[in-house]
């Protein structure tokens, strides 16, 4: 069974592929069905569902530390 990733407002996501501006770095804005996230680079905001911001993601890096 498939791990379900747990996000929270202001989590830093580095994805594996970069955003077109040259950003990995994204800050999660909104939480729900769908995830909401904003390049770090150039403030364009994205809305994932969340099982493909899954897939997507490298790591999280939370206040508590890294995951």
């Amino acid at each position: 069974m498939p791990r379900i990733v747990d996000f929270h407002l202001g989590d830093i996501l580095t994805l594996k592929k970069k955003h077109p501006c040259g950003g990995f770095q994204w800050e999660v804005v909104r939480v729900g069905m769908d995830v909401g996230i904003v390049c770090r680079a150039c403030n364009r905001r994205v809305t994932l569902v969340r099982s493909e911001l899954e897939r997507r993601i490298k790591f999280i890096e939370t206040d508590g530390g890294t995951i």
